[in-house]
């Protein structure tokens, strides 16, 4: 979160003096025929976002409160605002160091700006190594155990054997046969591209979020009179947390940890996305990603942590309980009927999830390989792959390696980030708000 506190203040406080312009470009109030991209700007956003809206805004909150308490929920809220001015910055970047072939496909993410940023930097040997690290932890990290792959699959497939019965239900020893479907399904959506990969996250991402987030206001009103208490559990919890390893320091730690797992800022991953929005100015794709944390992280996971405070009187015993089973739980508290929609919506985070992830990676490979047909296809089926033993096996230890993996990939990013800030912030100038 170093890399919020520093962009937030270079930046001088963007992701609030901003907020509001970034609403009215991602409408399409400034968009123009013939900008230079492959996708609108409102396709982006929902892209980025499916990629980083995932299990973890679920399962992700629950273990942070089982973990830290309460108090986890003030420092993951803390972190989701340092995390839009990270965003606004890497995918300005990925905007500016893109690069378009003249049929118009863009190439862009971390990868691009960091060996064109460095070159510009008279580093071009620096820059490109880590390119390199970033790209082959970037497709490590699309395939594994936590990011944008076989954890998701693993817990789509966990969720339906649960909705349909449980250890009785017939898909109990065939989580195999989930994974297969799956992966057809994201094979037919991904065979098209970015551009069909858009086409699906424009229409999902909104109405599984509107649902979701529905479906968590509707607990939250119907408790309403315990809100206040759940908000002084969480605000006491924060600096006095009572059981949590490291006091103060420890619950903070692991609010800031869920949150950067939640929205990926600082990760570069959203930057891929980004750099294919038609817009011939940096930093109004940068205003745009400054959306996602706030949509991940200040309003989904805030209110499943709200839902989980409310309708748990005592959180000691979280920790028998898994995060999807804890959320499970906490919803139908006071839906009983919520455990269907909330799969419905689980199910839809994991699915969306997996379809930007193998954009990302495939992103990853062919600038490590170059961009052919054969590469292509080569790791689409080998994406797809493991899609299927992700939701064919046990998964163990996922939290710690999920978080150690964000950190491999994330290192030269923020490398990036900092070097590159004055390129960042001559962007931010650069362009007038009437002008962006």
């Amino acid at each position: 979160m170093l890399a919020g506190f520093s962009s937030r203040f270079y930046l001088r406080f963007i992701n609030i003096r901003g907020f509001l312009h970034a609403c009215r470009v991602v409408s399409g109030r400034f968009a123009k025929a013939g900008d230079p991209g492959e996708i609108s700007q409102f396709q982006a956003l929902t892209t980025a976002v499916s990629g980083t809206v995932g299990i973890g805004n679920i399962a992700g909150v629950a273990v942070a409160i089982s973990l830290g308490g309460p108090g986890a929920t003030l420092w993951l809220i803390v972190a989701g605002f340092l995390g839009m001015s990270t965003k606004m910055a890497e995918c300005t970047l990925g905007v500016r160091y893109r690069r378009l072939s003249p049929e118009g496909k863009v190439a862009g993410g971390p990868m691009v700006y960091l060996q064109h940023g460095f070159g510009e930097l008279g580093h071009p040997r620096l820059g490109k190594a880590l390119a390199v690290f970033y790209a082959m932890a970037m497709v490590v990290g699309c395939l594994g155990i936590g990011i944008g792959n076989m954890f998701q699959s693993n817990q789509s497939a966990a969720i339906l054997i649960d909705m349909t019965g449980g250890a009785h239900s017939w898909f109990a020893d065939k989580g195999w046969l989930i994974g297969v479907i799956m992966a057809i399904a994201v094979g037919i959506i991904t065979i098209g591209g970015i551009r069909s990969i858009a086409v699906t996250t424009e229409r999902m991402v909104p109405f599984m979020a509107l649902l979701y987030i529905l479906l968590g206001l509707a607990v939250i009103v119907i408790n309403y009179e315990a809100l206040p208490a759940a908000c002084a559990r969480i605000w006491n919890g924060a600096f006095s947390p009572d059981g949590v390893a490291g006091g103060m320091v420890g619950v903070m730690i692991i609010g800031f940890r869920r949150a950067v797992f939640s929205n990926e800022a600082g990760l570069g991953s959203a930057a891929i996305a980004h750099a294919t929005a038609r817009t011939p100015y940096p930093a109004s794709e940068g205003y745009v990603a400054l959306l996602e944390p706030f949509i991940d992280t200040v309003v989904i996971c805030t209110i499943t942590a709200l839902v989980i405070v409310i309708t748990s009187s005592d959180l000691s015993t979280a920790g028998a309980l898994s995060g999807i089973e804890l959320s499970t739980r906490a919803f139908q508290a006071t839906l009983s009927w919520s455990g269907i929609p909330l799969a419905i919506c689980a199910l839809l985070f994991a699915f969306s999830t997996i379809i930007a992830w193998s954009y990302y990676g495939l992103t990853a490979f062919t600038y490590l390989v170059g961009d052919s047909k054969i590469a292509e296809v080569s790791f689409k089926l080998f994406f797809l792959a493991f899609v299927v033993i992700g939701a064919s096996i046990q998964l163990s230890s996922v939290v710690d390696l999920s978080d150690a993996l964000v950190f491999v990939v994330a290192i030269p990013n923020l490398i990036g980030l900092y070097l590159l800030a004055p390129v960042i912030k001559q962007e931010i100038n650069r362009v007038a708000f009437h002008r962006v």
